[in-house]
């Protein structure tokens, strides 16, 4: 009897320190042709060609008080890893900060917004093989931006987020779109029980979409928002609800959403941890995290990677060609890149 129940136990532990695969496989393509990048930008892909668009950065003086921060509407395309970029068209107005989604029909840009106010504006765009083409679906519900979403199946969902750029409290609020049923257009879900929060990452494997960190707001004394790091982890199923998960082993906020799905396990690579939110002198930030927190949903734990050859933010993760696309993004405070990674999935066991 105490054999086969310590059989049992060795066996349960081996199951729960099953390693994740390798994520040593990066690489870089060519960067964008902006010489300081984008925070914020959409990405996905389209006619088997990746689109990058949108986004803010800092232009002059990034380390003085006052900053003169730019919302962009380019449009990039890369036909191939080893192309160049061109530019392709524009947004119908500058935008950044919402959510981008590969779809069969092309690249989801869901709300964003720039300097003075958020967007409801859902625009698919598509690329042809000789032009780019845009098309309006239905708005969001509210403006928003900050927010984080993924694909399941043929429904997006979107989680959390705020409807002006000043806002001091997040929106507690989960929406789904049907794909196959846009004239139903947005649909109001149960939120999460979780805290309401901004730059979540979110995830989707099999029938479940995820929903990890983030920041709660709040007013500080000036009356500017001020955040609080989130290390709760969450997955939603349709017909059973939330169930609160294991908790990051760190805070990760804006880390690159939609989480990489590799091996049966969701990657949440870099993003903000919050230990040097008051780092000063802010030009002197060692930067984000470099590590990979790698989240195994059959076991419900998490094992952290080290050695992530940057540190990133506010970016964008895309599908494509047997990899996952981080293009652009904050290397630290104020300071974005033009840089394009690159993660190549692990060949299939034999």
């Amino acid at each position: 009897m105490w054999a086969a129940l310590l059989l049992a136990l060795t066996l349960g532990m081996t199951a729960l320190s099953t390693p994740p695969p390798s994520t040593g496989s990066w690489s870089q393509l060519p960067s964008l042709p902006d010489p300081e990048g984008f925070a914020g930008a959409f990405a996905g892909v389209s006619g088997d060609a990746l689109l990058v668009t949108g986004g803010a950065n800092i232009v002059g003086d990034r380390w003085g008080r006052t900053l003169n921060k730019v919302w962009y509407d380019d449009v990039y395309l890369l036909d191939r890893p080893d192309g160049a970029w061109r530019k392709v068209g524009k947004l119908p107005r500058a935008n950044g900060y919402g959510v981008s989604l590969t779809v069969p029909n092309g690249v989801l840009c869901i709300g964003g917004g720039d300097a003075h106010e958020n967007f409801r504006d859902v625009i698919l765009l598509s690329w042809s093989g000789d032009r780019l083409n845009s098309k309006a679906l239905p708005p969001l519900p509210r403006p928003c931006a900050m927010m984080c979403g993924a694909l399941v199946g043929q429904t997006v969902y979107l989680a959390g987020g705020i409807d002006t750029p000043t806002a001091t409290s997040a929106l507690k609020t989960f929406w789904s779109l049907d794909l196959n049923a846009l004239e139903a257009g947005w649909r109001e879900l149960e939120p999460c029980p979780g805290s309401a929060r901004i730059l979540g990452v979110a995830g989707a494997m099999e029938s479940a979409f995820y929903l990890f960190s983030g920041a709660s707001l709040s007013a500080g004394p000036d009356g500017k928002p001020v955040r609080e790091y989130l290390r709760d982890a969450w997955r939603y199923v349709p017909g059973r609800g939330w169930e609160h998960l294991a908790d990051l082993p760190r805070p990760a906020v804006a880390a690159a959403s939609p989480a990489p799905s590799v091996g049966g396990w969701l990657y949440v690579c870099s993003g903000d941890d919050g230990a040097n939110v008051t780092f000063e002198p802010v030009q002197d930030h060692p930067g984000f995290p470099r590590d990979t927190l790698c989240y195994h949903p059959q076991d419900n734990t998490w094992q952290t990677q080290p050695g992530m050859p940057f540190s990133r933010a506010t970016v964008p993760v895309v599908a494509w060609k047997d990899s996952y696309i981080l293009p652009n993004g904050e290397v630290r405070p104020r300071v974005r890149t033009p840089e394009v990674w690159r993660l190549a999935l692990p060949e299939p066991a034999r």
